[in-house]
């Protein structure tokens, strides 16, 4: 039984993930602080339901406090490490900078540390689509420069890529960072925009619609994505060179054993027809704040994930409606709306 240990558990992703996992018979450690981004509560109830299966366990623990999380890590002594925890919102990154810093570099490095000590066998961490900043050349491929990244958030991120690659060459750490594409779907985040547009159209209120609407998302389905994580767990990358690579587009470094992958739906959706499925399948029609573009935002994003496709015969097709449909079940059945 392989021994995975995951950060960000009680997180929309990291849950989802845990319970994947655990179906497929991995045994489980979870690492999370439980802060107060968003309701605790949510995060709680998570957790609580990950620990009806007794393959898991968890410890409730910041990243940033390396001592600790060592002594955690040490004691489940994990075949492979998955890296979710952060501090995740591209807006507030612009309210509150030093928390990314805190946790997404500072807490990054541990896991790193951690990683290298323990000698896993693979360490997976998360990075974004966000890192793919001002670039206009879509879809958006591995091998594109992301050298213009538009928030911190996304800045943070990219420092990780690069953290992690120099981690890989010294310490020949087998390391794959996954970059989402606008990841939605039951249990999702408070501050994400369905869970934000649902709950508001539910009461009645207006939905803040940035850019007149005229945005685009390559929406993925947070089931799909959490598969593609746990085939990438069995695909460990191998140090090679330029010559080696099999794999047309394969981002795998030549001078260590580093992939990125994008994780996405390959399909760029208007935020027009989003609003509009989720109106069909509530049965209300938003009332729309109509707003100018947000300091950071990008019009666009698009994912070409022929490279998750190549390396494990997986790529996410779940439709949008089916999607949504899914989500507004659960939050109906969670909130009592």
């Amino acid at each position: 039984m392989k021994r995975v240990l995951i950060t960000g558990t009680a997180g929309f992703i990291g849950f989802h993930l845990s319970k994947l996992l655990l179906k497929d018979g991995f045994e489980v450690h979870g690492v999370d602080a439980i802060t107060d981004y968003y309701d605790v509560n949510l995060k709680r109830r998570r957790h609580q339901m990950l620990h009806q299966n007794p393959q898991f366990s968890a410890t409730e623990c910041w990243l940033e406090d390396f001592d600790r999380f060592s002594a955690v890590a040490k004691e489940f002594n994990p075949d492979v490490i998955v890296h979710l925890a952060a501090q995740a919102g591209v807006r507030y990154s612009l309210e509150n900078p030093r928390a990314y810093l805190d946790s997404n570099v500072t807490g990054t490095f541990n896991v790193m540390e951690v990683a290298k000590d323990l000698g896993v066998e693979h360490l997976l961490m998360a990075s974004t689509s966000s890192v793919y900043g001002a670039n206009e050349d879509m879809p958006f491929s591995e091998l594109d420069k992301c050298d213009t990244p538009l928030t911190f958030y996304a800045a943070t991120k990219k420092a990780n890529e690069s953290m992690a690659h120099a981690y890989a060459h010294l310490w020949r750490l087998p390391t794959t960072m996954f970059r989402f594409f606008t990841v939605y779907g039951p249990w999702g985040r408070p501050d994400l925009a369905l869970f934000k547009f649902v709950d508001a159209m539910l009461d009645g209120r207006a939905i803040d619609v940035y850019n007149h609407g005229e945005m685009y998302r390559d929406f993925t389905y947070v089931e799909d994505l959490v598969r593609g994580i746990r085939l990438l767990i069995d695909v460990i990358p191998e140090r090679t060179t330029t010559a080696d690579c099999v794999i047309e587009g394969d981002s795998l470094s030549p001078v260590a054993p580093y992939r990125i992958v994008n994780i996405g739906n390959s399909e760029k959706v208007k935020l027009t027809d989003f609003i509009e499925a989720i109106e069909d399948c509530l049965g209300v029609k938003a009332k729309r704040n109509l707003m100018e573009m947000q300091k950071g935002d990008v019009p666009a994003t698009w994912a070409d994930a022929s490279l998750l496709e190549a390396l494990t015969g997986y790529q996410p097709r779940t439709q949008v409606r089916e999607g949504i449909a899914n989500f507004v079940t659960w939050f109906r059945d969670y909130y009592r709306k």
